[in-house]
């Protein structure tokens, strides 16, 4: 298996975060289908993430990158907001893993290593259209949660089901 961490991106991997969403904005794009939002500019780039920055000035937000026996291969965001409106310690606010890198187990070891040593309240919020990442999160949220995982299914203002469990 390969040697998957979690390295800290602090501001000065901006840059670095900023162009890995042009990877994860084209991935979601497939999902987009019939929607206004995932259109390229006049430049061929994607909308930037708009809440990056905040990352780096605003308390409860945690950004990683994805390293895969030293190269990068993804990154982790997590926050405290809650998709469900209900009290929440943490959550997976964005999560990528190159497609080169996945269906291997990577993804699985980055979001443990994320989720696992940090106890409380989660909430992961999965598309509606994104069955193959339910899956994925669904299997992590089982091993990972001191209890019962709770599956919400929401139109507004989250489309799609919102996993809530506890890390002891």
């Amino acid at each position: 298996m390969a040697n998957v961490i979690l390295e800290p991106a602090g501001p000065e991997r901006r840059a670095t975060l900023a162009n890995l969403f042009q990877l994860y904005t084209y991935d979601f794009t497939e999902q987009w289908a019939g929607e206004a939002r995932g259109e390229l500019a006049e430049d061929g780039t994607f909308e930037p993430y708009p809440y990056l920055d905040s990352y780096w000035t605003e308390p409860g937000r945690e950004a990683f990158l994805v390293r895969v026996d030293g190269d990068l291969a993804g990154f982790v965001l997590l926050n405290d907001h809650s998709h469900a409106g209900l009290p929440v310690d943490h959550a997976v606010a964005e999560f990528f893993i190159v497609r080169k890198h996945r269906r291997g187990g990577v993804g699985h070891l980055a979001a443990t290593a994320a989720i696992g040593p940090r106890p409380g309240q989660w909430e992961l919020a999965v598309a509606r259209r994104n069955a193959g990442a339910l899956a994925f999160w669904r299997g992590v949220a089982a091993e990972l949660a001191s209890g019962p995982v709770e599956a919400l299914d929401t139109t507004t203002p989250w489309n799609g089901t919102i996993l809530r469990f506890v890390v002891a």
